[in-house]
């Protein structure tokens, strides 16, 4: 099992676990699907009614997105101007970790990450963004839209900003 870090803040961002596709060797696709989880326990009594049994479910429970969940990702917000600083920084530190590390890389990745963050801008209304659990400002920003259904989740990450860990 591999599971894929993000290379600047070490928070857990995606595992092998779930369904991922390599998309113009610079993105990530991971599906996703939306889940019911309850938090705490639910006294329900002694043998309650299936009515009640619903009614505590349906006021115990919430859905989430699985990747949300199981990596603690968290939501953020942005505007479009604010969102293309953020990415003009994270862009030039993953070139920075990628010049050290693998300089080869470097010409790849700023032709195909460029491209992809045009598509990205031109449909920036389509994404909600989410952070690794430490929320460090300077780490990815994973993209979040849905399929073709509009019900099916799926996660966008930056191939070069992910460290794969076997585990």
């Amino acid at each position: 099992m591999k599971l894929y870090t993000d290379a600047i803040t070490g928070d857990e961002m995606v595992s092998d676990g779930y369904k991922i596709h390599e998309v113009d060797d610079v993105i990530y696709e991971v599906d996703a699907q939306m889940i019911v989880v309850s938090e705490g326990e639910v006294d329900i009594g002694g043998n309650p009614s299936a009515e009640e049994q619903a009614e505590a479910l349906e006021n115990g429970a919430s859905q989430v997105i699985n990747v949300v969940h199981t990596f603690r990702l968290q939501g953020t917000q942005f505007d479009k101007k604010s969102y293309l600083v953020h990415l003009k920084s994270y862009m030039k530190a993953i070139k920075t970790r990628l010049a050290a590390e693998n300089p080869d890389r470097v010409p790849i990745f700023e032709a195909k990450a460029a491209a992809f963050a045009k598509k990205v801008v031109a449909n920036f209304k389509d994404y909600d963004f989410y952070t690794g659990e430490s929320m460090n400002p300077d780490g990815m920003v994973a993209l979040c839209n849905y399929r073709e259904d509009g019900v099916t989740p799926y996660f966008i990450l930056w191939k070069d900003g992910l460290k794969e860990t076997k585990i």
